[in-house]
């Protein structure tokens, strides 16, 4: 039977209380150096510990314990503008989140008519007509007209640029919106000069750029949204996640059942499910029995049988029986509630691949604009006549075309939706760093118990040594094993059960890390574990070892037994290796894994158990501190290690690794440890883990390589480098068009990972 993972180790390592957290959204923020102005201003807020902007959901997340006020004004006066979310609630955060998308949308495309619709239209008369000179008295008039109809255009659809611009250089900096304006404007400036003063501009240069500021404006307008409009589809996992869980429940109150609200539940409460029901929060189940339909949350396919006392998680669906279960975990504190939490905080977080990009991003706007003025002063010196015109256009192409905006949003679209797309697969990655290591994981190191078998083991034989009776030896041994945690003791205590032999209050209970387990129980020294064990405290074991050895070889786990320093028995154990282990673990080596197990057990155990599921390289009879010591040893033979794991003494070598990865189905220690918690018990989750790693690094570079080399290539060609050979010179109007879809094709290659297949890679 599957155990959901307990509440308390699905909270990301080192995160703050959300209890006082403060949500913002946040409007204007358009790219990575946006990001970073503004959780830096709210950084250096009284009272505020972190700052955690997510540009995809244009939130921040702030903790500590400062004013509301105080935030909003800090993002202000970084040039942004900003507001308070009241309910912080998943589902009404992203309701508001796409209810102001829809209307930015709608803001964007309205902008876009206005600003087209007097480009176009001047775009193709100098197409069709000719140049757009001012030659003659009546050309003045019809340029002064078609300049304040630009005006307007930019007041009313490019305000935001300008107000933007305006913002950051109040603040001594420079974005997206910098490099807009001032590439629009200079060209409706120099374009009004030429109309007003046509003496002042050579004859040669006498043309106007009113069609190039009105179609720059429309076209950007367009990219953002259309950009919207794609990103808004990269959170459709969070959306799935909190679909599971219902709006209502039925509760018992007062003898009678009513239905309340979710956000009603109190702890305590006890809860009626009926058939085809969704679990609604967290409890155990009082009443009844059932089979829960985990799939959602785990991705395990097969119901799970639940009954009086088994645990029962919110966003499941029961398929059968009533049951009556009660709460003990409501609101934020439920495991799928906080399965969002973990998803959005690792949809936030940044790979060290992303953070080059937010470097250059940061530098990439004043080396731009000190590009433009060099190409300028290049052509007003060096170019051909008519030479201001060339330096106009060149400077006014530069600004446009170096929008970094797709650099900026390559890493954290990509980011958004493959985080989504693992959590969907059950797979929880914690943080951006731990999704990026995955992908270069060269060596894998698994432990058997739990891992690679299902962690369920049974009592197969018990050989008596200095023994008569196998009930009581078998009660001795359950009694002592009830306070360990070891897979193997619960397969002691439930053999105990079955044959409805009660268990005894164990004294100095004390577990020898490695090796077993020693206590009292009725005056009675009794010592459970292995050879080593039995040797280190001078047990004789005589002819028994070869009795053990046998067991071993049928992948049975011999435990010796010893009461008052004699060996009693030795309790023969056998764990069934899990069914799709073999095909999980083919999946790993075909993609050129190293797999190595580790395992406490005898090595005839672990030999027979690594022959059947087909590795090759195992170490036996292992203890915690050494398994992270077998972690060290491959990662100074230059491997990238990653660590599997669901006990205790797994939790050293998961810290040690690369990347530790958690079965979900294990103790809480060890997925505190882990950087990936694989929900379902399948190694399978594993490969999983794996294949969407490296297939969101791909796409990451993909986006990195599109944008750098849109904008590394789009530059020097706007500066002009290639006019002396070709007689090429970009147009602004092109500019504008490339930088706005740029930015909507690396959206739009992220939300390709939504398509992606674990099972074909």
């Amino acid at each position: 039977m599957m155990k959901q993972p307990p509440i308390s180790t699905l909270n990301p390592k080192n995160t703050v209380d959300t209890n006082d957290m403060e949500y913002l959204r946040i409007h204007g923020a358009s790219c990575a150096s946006c990001v970073g102005k503004i959780e830096g201003a709210l950084n250096q807020v009284a009272g505020v510990e972190q700052a955690l902007m997510n540009l995809a959901q244009s939130t921040v997340a702030v903790s500590g314990q400062a004013p509301v006020e105080d935030l909003i004004a800090a993002v202000k006066q970084a040039g942004y503008d900003a507001e308070n979310i009241t309910d912080n609630s998943d589902q009404n955060i992203l309701d508001e989140k796409e209810k102001a998308d829809a209307s930015y949308y709608k803001r964007l495309m309205r902008d876009m008519w206005i600003a087209l619709s007097l480009g176009i239209p001047l775009m193709i008369y100098g197409l069709v007509i000719g140049e757009m000179t001012v030659t003659t008295t009546m050309e003045r008039m019809v340029w002064l007209a078609v300049g304040l109809l630009t005006f307007g255009v930019m007041f009313f659809a490019g305000k935001h640029f300008y107000i933007g611009a305006w913002k950051s250089l109040v603040n001594h900096n420079a974005n997206m919106d910098t490099l807009i304006a001032l590439g629009t404007g200079t060209a409706w400036i120099y374009s009004m000069v030429v109309v007003f003063f046509p003496s002042v501009v050579p004859e040669m240069a006498r043309h106007v750029y009113f069609e190039a500021t009105a179609m720059i404006i429309g076209l950007i307008n367009l990219g953002l949204a259309l950009e919207v409009k794609a990103r808004g589809r990269t959170s459709e996992a969070i959306k799935r996640l909190i679909g599971l869980q219902p709006k209502t429940t039925r509760v018992v109150r007062d003898g009678e059942e009513i239905d309340i609200a979710i956000e009603q539940v109190q702890l305590g409460d006890y809860v009626r499910v009926r058939p085809g029901e969704k679990i609604s929060v967290d409890g155990v189940v009082v009443e009844g029995h059932t089979a829960i339909d985990e799939s959602m949350l785990t991705g395990e396919p097969m119901p799970v049988e639940k009954a009086v006392g088994n645990e029962v998680a919110a966003g499941t669906i029961n398929k059968s029986g009533s049951i009556l279960f009660e709460a003990t975990r409501v609101g934020k504190d439920t495991a799928l509630a906080q399965i969002i939490d973990m998803v959005k905080r690792a949809q936030n977080s940044k790979p060290p691949i992303g953070r080059l990009a937010d470097v250059i991003s940061a530098y990439f706007v004043p080396t731009v604009m000190i590009i433009a003025v060099f190409s300028a002063l290049i052509w007003l010196n060096f170019g051909p006549d008519p030479r201001v015109a060339f330096a106009i256009v060149s400077a006014t192409t530069v600004l446009i075309i170096a929008c970094p905006c797709a650099l900026g949003l390559a890493t954290p679209m990509s980011v958004m939706v493959g985080v989504g797309k693992a959590a969907e697969a059950g797979v929880l990655i914690r943080n951006g760093e731990a999704l990026q290591s995955a992908s270069k994981v060269t060596a894998m190191i698994l432990d058997k118990t739990g891992t690679i078998t299902l962690g369920q083991p049974t009592v197969t034989h018990i050989e008596l040594a200095h023994a008569s009776d196998e009930n009581e030896v078998l009660q001795l041994a359950a009694s002592l094993e009830a306070g360990s945690e070891h897979p193997l003791a619960l397969s002691i205590t439930e053999s105990a059960k079955d044959r409805g032999l009660s268990l005894d209050a164990v004294e100095n209970f004390h577990a020898v890390a490695g090796h077993g387990v020693e206590g009292l129980v009725r005056g009675h020294s009794l010592l459970f574990g292995n050879e080593k064990l039995m040797r280190d405290r001078a047990v004789d074991l005589e002819q028994y070892v070869a009795t053990a050895q046998h067991m071993a070889e049928r992948a049975e786990t011999p435990m010796y037994f010893s009461i008052d320093g004699k060996l009693a028995a030795i309790i023969a154990v056998s764990d069934p290796v899990k069914e799709d282990s073999v095909e999980a673990i083919q999946r790993l080596q075909k993609n050129g894994v190293r797999i190595v197990m580790l395992t406490g057990d005898n090595r005839a155990t672990a030999e027979a158990v690594a022959k059947k599921i087909g590795i090759t390289e195992f170490f036996a009879e292992v203890l915690p501190e050494e398994k992270s010591d077998k972690v060290a040893e491959l990662q100074g033979q230059g491997e990238i290690v990653g660590m599997t794991g669901d006990g205790i003494n797994d939790a050293p070598a998961l810290a040690l690794a690369n990347v530790g990865f958690a079965i979900g189905t294990g103790t809480d220690v060890a997925i505190e440890s882990a950087d990936i918690t694989l929900m379902r018990g399948s190694l399978h989750g594993l490969a999983d883990a794996i294949a969407i790693s490296k297939a969101t690094l791909r796409n990451i570079k993909q986006n990195l390589v599109g944008a750098f080399f849109y904008n590394m290539a789009g530059v020097p060609v706007a500066a002009g480098v290639l006019y002396p050979f070709f007689g090429l010179l970009l147009s602004p109007v092109i500019a504008g068009a490339a930088m706005a879809f740029s930015s909507l094709t690396v959206v739009t290659n992220a939300n390709r990972l939504r398509f992606f297949n674990t099972q074909e890679h």
